[in-house]
């Protein structure tokens, strides 16, 4: 079940939002116009926000959680730059809520292993992983994510085409605990397809935190500028704007009208056969410009680590309150009370 930005736009009061990202890195500025700039706006339309930090979850592909609670900080940095409001917002950490890791354990009872097993975004992350071997954790990923969202009782989340079969399972969880136990505790949360702009890193692959391939939101100037020059691009002296045949150019043309507020087209003709090394003078001219305000207020957030804890703390408490009562109106119909 997908839901359109103008129904969201027509009611948003009537939905509660569970998004987030993992502590593996800083965020880039694939991560801002993709997801952040999104969650801003749904702020704004008064939507209500839940923005997960899943430090647990960067165990499914990787050894060890690397410096956990710093880049969950950072995280909070980010977001609050980038304009999320955590007085409207809830930012919280997923080991900070014990009710919604405990709500992992029955709702692994209502899937098959055969079922995670089929899951093509599962199959693919086990195909990407670094480990050299599978962890149960990687296998049951969905069921976390399900957690998440079910544990706040979300019932819109913002996904990509390629997470869609993760949400699934999630409206499975929820659809079978109310037949199982013969009670409504959950709604089945419904998607909120992305029309996120797909940017390149600058090595032409995709643009990643683990790739070292972008530009995070932590750069200042002089560094973007050394990003953008040393981006991959292509032969052709005339730049053109063409996805499917030249994609690394046309990914940085895309990013200057995202700045600029035209369209890449139109740059692509303004540069002409000036080749890559104007049309990087002009990209880095447009993030600098456009990132210049967040910069600053990136600063003196910085400046405050006191504060971005406080707002964490603030977003735990009130994450586990809302847990704590899912949890315990599972408990009730499950009898174990």
């Amino acid at each position: 079940m997908q839901t359109s930005t103008a129904q969201v736009q027509q009611d948003p009061s009537r939905y509660r939002v569970l998004t987030g990202d993992r502590p593996t890195g800083p965020l880039h500025l694939g991560h801002y116009f993709g997801t952040l700039q999104n969650r801003v706006r749904l702020q704004r339309l008064g939507v209500e926000l839940f923005v997960v930090i899943p430090d647990y979850q960067v165990l499914t592909d990787r050894d060890i959680a690397d410096r956990p609670a710093e880049r969950a900080e950072e995280l909070v940095l980010d977001y609050l730059a980038a304009g999320i409001d955590p007085e409207r917002a809830t930012i919280f950490t997923h080991s900070a809520v014990p009710a919604l890791n405990q709500l992992l354990l029955p709702f692994l009872s209502l899937v098959s292993v055969a079922e995670l097993q089929r899951n093509p975004t599962v199959k693919d992350e086990i195909a990407h992983s670094r480990q050299s071997s599978v962890s149960g954790l990687m296998l049951t990923y969905p069921v976390h994510q399900a957690a998440d969202i079910l544990s706040c009782k979300g019932n819109l989340v913002p996904v990509g085409q390629d997470q869609l079969p993760h949400l699934e399972t999630a409206r499975t969880i929820a659809r079978r605990f109310n037949d199982r136990y013969g009670a409504a505790v959950f709604t089945e949360p419904e998607a909120l397809l992305s029309e996120a702009p797909l940017l390149l890193g600058t090595d032409g692959g995709k643009m990643s935190k683990s790739r070292g391939n972008a530009i995070t939101l932590g750069a200042d100037e002089d560094r973007t500028a050394r990003l953008i020059r040393g981006a991959k691009t292509d032969t052709e002296r005339r730049i053109g704007y063409d996805p499917e045949q030249r994609p690394e150019v046309s990914s940085l043309l895309l990013l200057a009208a995202l700045c600029e507020g035209g369209e890449p087209q139109e740059i692509a003709e303004e540069i002409g056969d000036r080749g890559s090394a104007a049309l990087k003078q002009r990209v880095t001219e447009a993030v600098n410009e456009y990132f210049r305000p967040h910069r600053t207020r990136r600063a003196e957030l910085a400046a405050d680590r006191a504060h971005l804890r406080a707002v964490l703390r603030a977003g735990n408490e009130r994450a586990n309150a809302v847990a704590d009562a899912t949890l315990a109106e599972v408990r009730e119909v499950m009898g174990m009370r």
